[in-house]
């Protein structure tokens, strides 16, 4: 079972040769040797190889962690092409984890990479224990909940995510997480004294001090962080603050919910009406108006946008390295992406007691 302190545990982390010291030498002056070693001895699973998966798969190789497995049941299709820039365009009908191997190895031939085509529902409890992080791309909510739910009881870090059209959205379980801050401290005014004008004449001279700090974090399971009672509490101010993208986020999870997809340009006709039939029911639910997410975001939720995917790939990939490596405050729980605006907000749900 994945260790939740093995980010601070100096006994799990390997050494790393001089060619590897060599090729990650600029993240080494980043983020520190001994953060570099637990990436290096780190395994990840990635669920669905689609446009952010392949942005998260090529964060996650030229990070150098030990291992990545790509697990994928789904073929090639000329969706793909919009987003995802592992596959060559001659593979189509292949299966889309096994395509994404070749060039994924070349980012860095210093990862072992391998690759699954079983669904990810057919695997045992006991196959997730193998890997210290598991991220999810492109699953419907009950595939979410299910691997999150075996993850959250073996303690072993979980993420989500998924882009839909200009939205991306982007969970987090690290169940129990130490991490570890720089944190700076003045200690002082030096006012040494030294042959020359007097004291109260020379220059003043803070010196700063940086220390580290060990912290720890508890993290929701994605049951329990979909809880939305707390939103009827909200008053109407206070659910302006909140990002839309949160609001649309549920109509989507009901829309895959009731489809078992998400919404596609082939039946876009359809399946716009059918995003603003369930967002009318999603905010009558939670009882709030439903101005608050326009009637044309409907149009801006189809296809997978390779921008979109670049930047939410960017983010939830640097939050896994953070979390492996043990070094800095993660993200707690959601973060929201608006492509149309270019905002991104971190939302913690919170649970109603």
């Amino acid at each position: 079972m994945a260790d939740q302190d093995a980010s601070l545990d100096s006994s799990t982390i390997t050494s790393i040769s001089a060619d590897e010291a060599a090729l990650y030498d600029r993240q080494i002056r980043l983020w520190g040797l001994d953060a570099q070693k637990r990436l290096r001895a780190s395994k990840v699973l990635l669920v669905g190889v689609n446009g952010l998966g392949a942005e998260i798969c090529k964060n996650i190789v030229l990070c150098g962690v030990k291992s990545l497995m790509l697990l994928d049941d789904q073929e090639v299709t000329t969706q793909d092409f919009t987003a995802q820039f592992l596959i060559p365009r001659t593979d189509i009908g292949k299966n889309r984890a096994e395509a994404s191997l070749p060039r994924a190895q070349r980012l860095n031939p210093m990862v072992e990479i391998k690759f699954d085509v079983e669904p990810v529902m057919k695997k045992s409890s006991e196959y997730f224990e193998q890997f210290d992080v598991v991220i999810l791309t492109g699953c419907v909510l009950e595939v979410m909940i299910h691997v999150n739910s075996i993850c959250h009881e073996k303690k072993i870090k979980f993420y989500a995510g998924d882009v839909l059209g200009f939205f991306g959205y982007a969970f987090c379980d690290l169940v129990e997480h130490k991490y570890v801050e720089e944190q700076r401290t003045s200690t002082g005014i030096n006012l040494t004294v030294s042959d020359g004008p007097p004291a109260e004449k020379k220059p003043k001279q803070e010196e700063i001090e940086t220390i580290i700090v060990e912290k720890f974090l508890e993290f929701n399971s994605l049951k329990d962080a979909l809880d939305t009672s707390w939103v009827k509490d909200q008053k109407p101010k206070a659910l302006k603050k909140i990002s839309i993208v949160y609001f649309i986020f549920q109509v989507l999870l009901k829309f895959q919910e009731k489809h078992g997809r998400n919404p596609q340009s082939s039946t876009s006709k359809q399946d716009l009406d059918d995003l603003v039939q369930i967002k009318n029911e999603v905010f009558e639910s939670l009882d709030i108006s439903d101005v608050l997410v326009l009637e044309n975001f409907a149009s801006q939720c189809l296809g997978t946008l390779s921008p979109t995917s670049a930047i939410l790939g960017g983010i939830l990939a640097q939050d896994v390295i953070k979390a492996l490596s043990g070094k800095d405050a993660p993200i707690n729980n959601f973060v929201f992406f608006d492509g149309r605006t270019g905002e991104g907000m971190v939302e913690c749900m919170p649970i109603k007691s």
